[in-house]
């Protein structure tokens, strides 16, 4: 398998198979592909599966597609202006927000994860549910705005906006700090809380989260006089 990431803002993966080699992604990812690629839609797992998608925000089924010759070719495109990253997922298990997983090598598992604690599940901005990508073979994500990677030693800290965290390694621990000050809290534009990443691990940043968006997008929206 070759691939390659074409575009800036709204970019897409353009993947080349081998005979028999199969790509998986969420239902309506795939943009384009050669007349010699078979698809397949199941629900991957099961009703278990299923339910575990679901609850994560993507769609119930998975759709897999086979190479039938050498050369044959597919693309999948991002939902939203950003990033999409590509991430070996047999070095490390990653932990994402949820809606990220865009496509894979067959071998990627994708799992639920619930936040261990209350507060982080509530004032976290990435809220209860997120997603673990692991097992084995290459993971393409889909990352809102530009993508910035920050390495943590262990025991090294970071606070980031609420909301901005894409994904993180599995040995990245995550909590919920106040933001102190009152004069801060009113006028500091940060919100009440800041997300705690403490390493060692790697931490993906993106800079445009889709909440963000909307709501820099909302005063102007038309509002219906009826």
């Amino acid at each position: 398998m070759e691939y390659k990431i074409i575009g800036s803002t709204m970019p897409l993966i353009q993947i080349t198979l081998n005979r028999g080699e199969v790509i998986k992604c969420q239902a309506g990812a795939m943009k384009w592909m050669d007349d010699t690629v078979d698809m397949d839609t199941n629900m991957d797992g099961g009703l278990g599966g299923f339910i575990k998608r679901k609850v994560m925000g993507e769609s119930g089924f998975i759709n897999f597609f086979k190479a039938t010759k050498d050369g044959d070719r597919i693309a999948f495109g991002h939902t939203f202006p950003g990033n999409i990253i590509a991430i070996d997922v047999s070095k490390r298990s990653i932990i994402c927000q949820k809606r990220t997983f865009l496509c894979s090598t067959v071998g990627v598992e994708l799992n639920i994860v619930f936040q261990k604690r209350l507060g982080t599940g509530f004032f976290g901005g990435e809220g209860f549910v997120m997603q673990e990508l692991k097992g084995t073979g290459i993971a393409f994500v889909e990352i809102d705005g530009e993508s910035i990677e920050i390495d943590l030693e262990r025991g090294q800290t970071i606070k980031v906006d609420t909301g901005s965290v894409a994904m993180f390694e599995s040995t990245v621990d995550m909590n919920i700090e106040m933001v102190k000050g009152m004069k801060n809290v009113l006028f500091g534009g940060e919100g009440l809380f800041l997300t705690k990443l403490k390493g060692p691990g790697k931490v993906w940043i993106q800079t445009m989260p889709i909440q963000s968006m909307a709501g820099e997008l909302f005063p102007y929206l038309p509002i219906s006089t009826r």
